[in-house]
């Protein structure tokens, strides 16, 4: 639900800092005071357009800030990772700056955002209805959602999706299987070729890197024996080896250093040395023992080289590369299939076509049952709404070959009146019959309904007296389920508020600004008394206001 929401330099707002509670909030002042400025700094910050002209008169900038609790909104935490927006757990903060040159910057938890993106994360948060904001009711996708979720269909909406994408894919490739056969065929039969050739090879990842070792050992071996002998005889078996050398210098100095212990230095220094000399005699006669001349290993080596750079020429790639590349040709022939599996896809494509009906049609019999529900209720309530004789009718337009969505295309349609047409919920001319519309689907709905926050702009346009106390009790009704904030203008809806909030227009160092206050005891009755009896207020308005406020 909505926490917080801050407005600064708002068309008439200066600055306005505002705490949210649970439950029905009503918003209530002299008509020209600013009451739907509110409405409309909420949608700017929810992703709707906004220009230079609401930016306040001589500031540089507006800015909007809302808070969030998202906790218990489903789907948001998802939303919010899948678009790097993750903020502290449960909270969701969202700022909307409109600069005076009419740039506008949007961020999420402190990450800027786009405009699509802020209106894709209000459709989880607020739904504001009235005729001057957003309306999800409005759009095809969101009334199939509540029909679904209404009818509880939603798991199964979402397997008979699937079914189709799966259908849909399977018909494809037969198709294009069908209708490239040829090609298909011609690119089978040179990769099997091509696949055949390197499996002959038998080529793998690792033994290129082993073969160039090996060749370059063995094509190298009278060098490499050649320069083992030189160290060894310099070592220990050459007439001036150092090492027999080395031996008789550390026994004479050994010999001597009875007579000066200076010299015990030295030979610390020297021993290490002649040990370290003889490990490399001794690894030198090893290293010759193993070295071996080899022509015949060294031709079948360099044959195999030749057969790997010949084959990585031929199908222009690097030897390494070549283990990879049959790879890529197995994983395309299986894409191509064996060449007569026409009729096995055909077969897979007609199972899974059934899979889809089966479920499409369960998920049908579902929404019929529930949209039968809804339109009576939703009419019930319109009879109650002053639009007597009026009707809604959600309807099922049955799709001839079916969709991702089902067999039908769900439309909400709607007579405000007895004797007119049902025409499209969007397509409804009065704002006002637009508004009580919504308001009576959202009620009939508000237990399957998943946004968090409801706004009504002055959905009591139009009626009052007993009608304008019903709209009231539903609004009341749905702010026990969710929070509710609405404008209205009519006392009986404002009485019935469990906050209410005052919106006033002051004069302030020679501008106009506007200001919002909480109202409570005799202010609250004050406010009421105002709605109902104008610019005197009697004493037996006010007794009046106070019995409808249930203070008297």
């Amino acid at each position: 639900m909505l926490n917080h929401l801050s407005v600064q330099d708002f068309v008439i707002v200066d600055r306005i800092e505002l705490e949210f509670d649970r439950g029905f909030t009503v918003l209530t002042g002299e008509t020209g005071a600013g009451k739907s400025i509110l409405v409309d700094a909420l949608a700017l910050v929810l992703g709707e357009r906004g220009d230079a002209g609401m930016v306040r008169v001589g500031r540089e900038r507006a800015e909007v800030l809302a808070e969030f609790d998202v906790s218990g909104v489903p789907g948001v935490r998802d939303w919010l990772e899948e678009n790097e927006f993750v903020g502290d757990p449960g909270v969701c903060l969202v700022r909307r700056v409109i600069e005076a040159g009419g740039r506008s910057r949007g961020f999420v938890n402190g990450r800027q955002a786009t405009q699509q993106q802020l209106r894709a994360l209000g459709e989880f948060l607020v739904d504001i209805h009235g005729q001057h904001a957003h309306q999800s009711l409005l759009r095809p996708e969101a009334e199939r959602d509540l029909l679904d979720g209404y009818a509880g269909t939603h798991d199964l909406g979402a397997r008979t999706t699937a079914a189709y994408r799966r259908w849909q894919e399977l018909h494809r490739r037969r198709l294009d299987g069908e209708k490239n056969a040829e090609a298909f065929a011609a690119e089978r039969e040179r990769l099997e070729w091509q696949a055949s050739e390197l499996k002959t090879l038998n080529f793998g990842p690792d033994e290129w890197r082993e073969l160039l070792a090996e060749h370059g050992r063995l094509s190298n071996a009278a060098s490499l024996m050649e320069g083992a002998q030189f160290g060894l005889e310099l070592l220990s078996e050459g007439s001036a080896a150092c090492l027999p050398q080395l031996g008789g210098l550390t026994s004479r100095l050994g010999s001597l250093s009875e007579h000066d212990p200076a010299l015990k230095e030295i030979l610390d220094m020297l021993e290490p040395a002649e040990i370290q000399l003889q490990e490399a005699a001794y690894a030198l006669r090893h290293y010759l023992q193993r070295l071996d001349l080899d022509p015949e290993r060294l031709r079948q080596c360099e044959e195999r080289l030749s057969a790997v750079h010949s084959a990585a020429r031929k199908y222009r790639t690097v030897p390494e590369e070549l283990p990879q590349l049959l790879a890529e040709w197995e994983t395309r022939l299986q894409e191509l299939g064996g060449g007569g599996d026409g009729e096995a896809l055909r077969q897979q494509e007609e199972a899974a076509r059934s899979d889809y009906l089966a479920l499409a049609q369960k998920l049908s019999a579902g929404r019929n049952k529930a949209a039968v529900e809804i339109s009576g209720k939703v009419s019930a309530a319109m009879q109650d709404l002053a639009m007597a004789g009026g009707r809604f009718q959600v309807e099922l337009a049955p799709l001839a070959e079916g969709g991702a969505f089902g067999l039908e295309q769900v439309e909400f349609l709607v007579a405000a009146h007895p004797g007119l047409p049902a025409r499209p919920l969007a397509r409804v001319a009065s704002g006002g019959e637009l508004s009580r519309i919504s308001l009576a689907i959202q009620v009939v709905t508000s237990r399957v309904s998943l946004v968090p926050t409801l706004v009504f702009d002055e959905v009591d346009v139009g009626i009052g007296g007993g009608v304008a106390e019903i709209v009231g009790q539903m609004l009341k009704r749905l702010g026990a389920e969710r929070q509710v904030l609405c404008i209205t203008h009519l006392p009986q809806v404002a009485a019935l508020g469990d906050h209410h909030w005052q919106v006033a227009k002051i004069s302030r160092d020679g501008a106009v600004v506007s200001r919002i206050s909480v109202l409570e005891g005799v202010a609250r009755v004050e406010e009421v008394a105002r709605m109902l009896g104008g610019v005197d207020i009697t004493e037996t308005t006010r007794s009046h206001a106070a019995e409808m406020l249930g203070l008297s």
